[in-house]
């Protein structure tokens, strides 16, 4: 196998050099295939920073798991990099490991039925959330600074959101995912999390476009969106939002129609990225019938059976979705909203409870999956100190000066306490 990867590296002519895992994983977050390190450059404006790259990345010369077994076994080794892990270790970053993801990104759970599930320690007893469980979980027990995550419906916001950490979903098509394992390409985004304001922007100032004409003007709060989450989000919602409106114009307001209609997109979204899932894998799933654990098989099989004209009608909704979220947003509002329904669940939760937190997630997440726009997790933490996210959502291409924002607000209340 060795042999196998160094001829890979030779013929794609890569410079990484791979050297000794020295992270002791005590939370389960790193793949057994992903035990390695890759120092970035010597110099740079993330020299001095560590970070886990969650194992749907290709890194040339060594295997990509997907969570999967089966997806490790059937895929040939990557002969490129992905291009956002090469610019972090431009940037002088160093590679520390390959975390875990659920299977195929197929969830916001946390859990995976091959590998385990890592332990959140920031709230120990509970589930990190996924599908970027591994990354959350490494950043949380601050095993590196900062970890590649994926977004497709939720996959680094919900885990920042339970893991207290920063987290963001990037505008979509923004950072290249190319040489990754996709899930829907039309909903993915490339992202990463991090334990601590300053590291998040420093990492967003090295991989963004800069948005410096990007000027935020009003602030609005949508009581629909907030309903959906528990009642321990709301007064950090207001106190997110209450800040704003020192700094701009504010009201609240409704994002929706009422009458439900968060639970017809969150409907639009899983209908358009299953039957986009389905088509992306259709092919390796029939050929290899690789083994999942039961809630994501039973994902593929609903997958499977979203016919041609349930995703047409999706993709209509999702088209309408998009316009009027871009709308209610324009070029300068900035919404606050909930990063999840609840605090993380506990590891033996049941499956009921766990089906109602993830239809409630979704009705939230599936807005900036829907409208392709970028959202920004803050963390905080309630009375019993338990974490949460509270996200700021922004127009498209706007996310370094979202970050900024959201890093500002979150000083600016750390001082008043």
């Amino acid at each position: 196998m060795e042999q196998a990867l160094e001829n890979t590296l030779k013929q794609s002519g890569t410079s990484l050099n791979f050297g000794a895992f020295d992270i002791d994983d005590q939370v389960g977050a790193f793949v057994p295939h992903g035990r390695y390190r890759v120092d970035g450059a010597p110099d740079g404006p993330l020299s001095g920073l560590r970070f886990g790259v969650k194992d749907l990345f290709d890194i040339a010369g060594r295997p990509t798991g997907a969570g999967n077994p089966d997806w490790l076994r059937t895929h040939d080794v990557p002969a490129r990099t992905n291009a956002v892990v090469q610019a972090l270790l431009d940037a002088g970053a160093d590679l520390v490991g390959k975390t875990l993801t659920d299977e195929i990104a197929y969830s916001i759970h946390g859990d995976n039925h091959h590998y385990g599930t890592p332990e959140n320690a920031a709230a120990p007893g509970r589930v990190p959330g996924g599908s970027s469980s591994g990354s959350a979980a490494a950043v949380a027990a601050r095993l590196c600074d900062f970890a590649l995550g994926t977004d497709t419906g939720g996959s680094t916001r919900v885990p920042a959101s339970y893991c207290g950490i920063w987290g963001l979903r990037t505008t979509h098509g923004l950072l290249s995912c190319a040489a990754m394992a996709p899930l829907s390409p039309g909903f993915d985004t490339a992202t990463w999390l991090a334990h601590d304001a300053a590291t998040f922007e420093r990492v967003g100032q090295a991989l963004l476009p800069q948005t410096g004409g990007v000027a935020f003007r009003r602030a609005l709060l949508p009581f629909d969106v907030l309903e959906q989450a528990d009642e321990v989000f709301h007064p950090v919602v207001h106190r997110v939002y209450e800040a704003l409106r020192g700094l701009m114009p504010a009201e609240h307001c409704r994002l929706t129609t009422g009458g439900g209609e968060l639970e017809n997109w969150r409907r639009a979204y899983i209908s358009a990225s299953a039957h986009e899932a389905w088509q992306t894998h259709r092919d390796w799933i029939e050929t290899h019938a690789p083994s999942f654990g039961p809630a994501v098989q039973g994902r593929w099989d609903m997958a499977r059976d979203t016919g041609a004209e349930a995703a047409r009608a999706a993709r209509e909704k999702q088209d309408l979705v998009r316009h009027q979220v871009r709308s209610f947003l324009g070029a300068d509002g900035v919404a606050v909203i909930p990063s999840a329904a609840s605090v993380a669940p506990l590891r033996d939760a049941s499956p009921r409870e766990i089906d109602d937190i993830r239809a409630r997630c979704f009705r939230i997440t599936c807005i900036a999956g829907l409208s392709g726009l970028p959202q920004v997790s803050i963390p905080f933490a309630t009375p019993a100190g338990l974490p949460i996210g509270v996200s700021l959502l922004g127009p498209a291409g706007s996310d370094l000066a979202l970050i900024r924002l959201a890093t500002g607000i979150r000083r600016a209340l750390q001082e008043q306490h």
